[in-house]
């Protein structure tokens, strides 16, 4: 025991000096109107440690505070990012509802002028493999579709329905090799027939040499073979060419529906006469 005390005694008297000089201190507090001189002492000694502490307490506060206003910031741009995400995606709706509307307000202004009983259909598929080029729509047999039926867009001709199911169709497009549609040109009444060429195209065939047709001039169907109406708009002429030989004229027809943003068609339910 003496030996730790002589170990530690320079600790122990330190100790006790600063533990007589609190109570010392604490007793001469009964004098709150004038400080003693060994209160003034204690109070510089100490007041750089209150510094030191106050200090310290401040930068931590601060550090704290900080740390909070960041962590509100950081919430407050997650839901401004979430607000501005459901702001676009109802902007975009309301854009596609709009391009609808007028699409849908094109097809009914078309199927106000046709004498043929008509029903709209939505595409809902494509085939556009190198052999066949056709569409598939939501309507069918029970919506009184046929194969044969002609179907159009609001621009013109898309194709004619060639197979029928019960709640969808087929449609072959008048771009398809397969396709051939009586048709005119419409300043001049010469006669052709539409095929298609593939890749978005299509030619008049079977024109004579002498008809008059011109790269401008609309084709439009004939009404000739028991499909299409009359006076429906095919296309324009692109490009005619009169070659030495030959009776028939090579003509090049731009169709004047875009076959590959087709969204909305119209099926005409009878067969021109």
């Amino acid at each position: 025991m003496l030996e730790l005390i002589r170990k530690y005694r320079f600790h122990l008297l330190t100790g006790a000096a600063l533990l007589a000089a609190l109570a010392f201190y604490s007793l001469s507090l009964r004098d709150r109107e004038h400080a003693s001189g060994f209160e003034r002492m204690v109070i510089d000694l100490f007041a750089p440690v209150h510094n030191v502490g106050a200090g310290v307490s401040g930068f931590f506060s601060g550090v704290w505070n900080d740390y909070i206003d960041l962590v509100d910031v950081r919430a407050e741009n997650k839901q401004l990012r979430e607000s501005v995400k459901t702001l676009n995606s109802r902007l975009i709706e309301d854009r596609e509802a709009i391009h609808e509307n007028m699409r849908l307000r094109q097809l009914l202004d078309l199927k106000a002028i046709q004498r043929a009983p008509s029903v709209a259909a939505m595409v809902i598929g494509e085939d556009s493999s190198p052999w066949f080029k056709t569409l598939v729509i939501n309507r069918g047999a029970v919506d009184g579709l046929q194969e044969g039926m002609p179907v159009v867009a609001a621009n013109g001709v898309v194709g004619q329905v060639i197979k029928v199911a019960a709640g969808s169709s087929r449609v072959l497009l008048l771009t398809d090799t397969a396709s051939g549609i009586a048709s005119v040109v419409q300043r001049s009444r010469a006669r052709g027939v539409v095929k298609g060429k593939g890749g978005g195209l299509c030619s008049l065939e079977f024109s004579l040499r002498e008809e008059d047709v011109k790269v401008g001039d609309m084709v439009v169907t004939s009404g000739i073979g028991g499909i299409f109406p009359k006076g429906l708009v095919i296309g324009e002429v692109t490009m005619v060419r009169k070659g030495e030989y030959g009776i028939f004229q090579t003509i090049s027809v731009r169709p004047a529906v875009n076959m590959a943003r087709l969204e909305e068609v119209l099926v005409l339910l009878q067969k021109a006469p």
